[in-house]
């Protein structure tokens, strides 16, 4: 089980690694070739297409991966059925959604009183087809536990967007050319990876069996509560920057996005990890091995929390020069945002390695339930606290909802596997007392900081002082890590 899970890792850890090398480099590059006006307005558009988008999918995919997880091993013959009927929802979905964006898309535009925005939404037809064809491969693909073709298709997709989005924009075509570079992006990856389960996992498994009786309802009623979690994860990630746009400007967008993208930048290990253990709770469970999934689960929260709560005390403590330095001081309104932003960073971390595993064990239903909860409290807070605090309120309102949601999903887990709650406290206050030590050495010399030699000098003195501290504690294990990553 470690040499396997250490193998996914790696793999899933180095797709997202690229993705996320190529998606900062993406986020530089328009911030600065754009500017805040444009740069706004196209993270506007995707914040719409996500948002609407949520119907092209409703779940379908993770409900199918979740049965071919549990299928694959008991009765492969019915893989090839779980394909078919997920293909087919996804697609009638689809289709309604992409003909809505095209009858409405000056209307999409005139509610948000932004007339600039109605072209980006007309491509809205083609990103709702190409974007949901890309969620659909990458998840069966979870279910399969073929990580390490999920990652490079992950990496893929991300390193061809900054491609053709960088390329369309230097030839002039502006923030609509960088949107037609994210739908290339999403036919590449997609057209790979749909070729890769029809030759491999649904050609081979075809039979002359039929459909297990119920199967096609059981997917079709997973999918309910799936959707329901979708849909509020996306009330929370994306119509607060609706909200921002409607209430401030596509300048305020491009703030509160490039805050939130710098977040998504540094999230990437611990994202690797839960889309890496998130099936193996299920395998776990079904085999009445709770106790070793709950070890697996307590080493990778343990592991999150070292990570990434001096990774928020490190971003409160560089936000500005950071900002500056990589995208000009035209953004430097992003600056409070970050800061603010730097506790959902630590909160992130949690929820990527639980709320997914969840799904898998067959708590999507309890997890739709408290998402849904918090994601309409976030709406409600986000349009009460815009407009006494601006583009900080979004960011407080997220911080404010998520912290709840993540508290949820910890005890949802924790009725689970019977977590050592006292064991993971003991750890909490060490990793506070090593984020301390760190916090002060770095906050001794951020006003050297002049230029990005600087700054990575003073981020390389708190990792060092991290470093020393979490080994000398035993909570980061040399040997262990190695082991780790040497099955890649």
């Amino acid at each position: 089980m470690p040499s396997t899970l250490g193998s996914r890792f790696t793999a899933e850890f180095s797709g997202q690694l690229v993705a996320t090398i190529a998606g900062g480099l993406l986020t530089v590059l328009l911030a600065r070739l754009l500017g805040p006006e444009e740069y706004g307005l196209l993270f506007l558009a995707i914040a719409v297409f996500a948002a609407v988008g949520i119907l092209a999918k409703l779940g379908i995919a993770k409900s199918g991966a979740r049965y071919v997880a549990e299928y694959k091993e008991k009765a492969p013959e019915q893989v090839p059925h779980i394909l078919r009927v997920t293909l087919w929802y996804n697609l009638l979905a689809v289709t309604i959604v992409a003909i809505a964006f095209l009858g409405g898309h000056d209307y999409l535009a005139s509610i948000l009183d932004e007339p600039a925005l109605a072209p980006f939404l007309l491509l809205g037809v083609f990103y709702v087809f190409l974007e949901a064809a890309k969620t659909y491969v990458r998840l069966l693909l979870q279910g399969f536990e073929a990580i390490e073709l999920s990652a490079t298709l992950h990496a893929l997709d991300r390193a061809s967007r900054l491609f053709f989005a960088t390329g369309f924009v230097l030839l002039g075509f502006g923030a609509l050319g960088a949107l037609v570079g994210y739908l290339l992006s999403f036919a590449l990856a997609s057209a790979i990876g749909l070729g890769y389960l029809y030759l491999y996992q649904y050609r081979p498994h075809r039979t002359e069996t039929g459909i297990e009786a119920g199967l096609r309802r059981r997917i079709g009623a997973y999918t309910l509560p799936l959707t329901a979690t979708s849909t509020a994860n996306t009330l929370d990630k994306k119509v607060d920057t609706i909200l921002v746009g409607f209430f401030l400007s596509p300048v305020a967008v491009s703030y509160y996005v490039l805050s939130k993208q710098i977040v998504q930048f540094v999230e990437t290990p611990m994202s690797a990890l839960g889309f890496t253990i998130s099936p193996t709770f299920a395998a776990e469970k079904a085999s009445d091995n709770l106790e070793r999934a709950a070890s697996i689960y307590e080493t990778s929260l343990v592991h999150a929390l070292l990570l990434y709560i001096p990774i928020g005390a490190g971003v409160v403590l560089v936000a500005e020069p950071t900002i500056t330095l990589l995208v000009g001081s035209a953004y430097l309104g992003a600056a409070p945002v970050l800061q603010v932003l730097s506790v959902y960073a630590i909160l992130q971390a949690v929820t990527n390695i639980t709320s997914n595993g969840l799904d898998y064990l067959g708590r999507a239903r309890a997890r739709a339930i408290v998402k849904g909860s918090t994601a309409v409290l976030n709406v409600v807070l986000t349009i009460a606290l815009i407009p006494a605090l601006g583009v900080v309120g979004a960011a407080l309102a997220t911080v404010i909802t998520y912290s709840m949601y993540t508290a949820a999903n910890v005890y949802i887990i924790h009725q689970e596997f019977g977590l050592r709650l006292g064991y993971l406290a003991r750890r909490l206050v060490q990793i506070a007392l090593i984020t301390g030590a760190m916090a002060l050495a770095v906050a001794s010399v951020t006003r050297y900081i002049t230029g990005i030699v600087s700054l990575a000098l003073v981020i390389g003195l708190g990792v060092f002082v991290w470093a020393v501290l979490a080994v000398a504690s035993g909570l980061l294990d040399l040997t262990e890590l190695r082991s780790t990553f040497q099955y890649a």
